[in-house]
């Protein structure tokens, strides 16, 4: 992979305002992963496991209404992120994720997350909440609704973990 997991962190806003210190709890989360042209990263339907933030490629997010054919919602690109679901606390993933070019991601499991929200509190608020910033400006939303909805997200996979 040409951009270790060390250094990649970095170029993404989302870590924007994090110490050093908790970039070190960070990096360890974040593995990174190759894929080429056409592989499918996750249909929709599938577990939400996975987050991921893109470095290099593009990946298509595409939609299948039931009674219709996919639908290309979006392209992402280097910057983006991928795989919400797994974050905000679904069961699933409501679209499919699939690479229209060789494309180099981080991946971080939801429940790594979730994990670090409870052993270390301000990062993983922190983390929330430019979480928040990001999701909202790309979807030019409001971002009390978003960081609720991640927060909630985080909780709900916390307690749902515990049982």
């Amino acid at each position: 992979m040409a951009i270790m997991a060390f250094d990649a962190l970095k170029q993404f806003p989302l870590f924007d305002g994090f110490s050093e210190e908790q970039m070190t709890l960070l990096r360890p989360l974040f593995i990174p992963n190759e894929y080429h042209t056409g592989t499918v990263i996750f249909e929709q339907g599938d577990p939400a496991i996975y987050f991921y933030l893109m470095i290099s490629g593009e990946v298509a997010i595409n939609y299948k209404p039931e009674d219709d054919e996919d639908i290309v919602i979006t392209r992402i690109k280097p910057g983006g992120m991928i795989g919400w679901s797994a974050v905000i606390g679904r069961r699933s993933y409501t679209s499919a994720a699939i690479c229209t070019e060789y494309t180099e991601l981080l991946r971080v499991r939801g429940s790594d997350l979730q994990e670090l929200c409870l052993q270390h509190p301000e990062t993983g608020n922190q983390f929330v909440d430019r979480m928040a910033d990001v999701v909202a400006q790309r979807l030019e939303s409001n971002h009390p609704q978003v960081l609720q909805l991640l927060e909630n997200g985080l909780r709900n996979g916390v307690h749902q973990e515990a049982k």
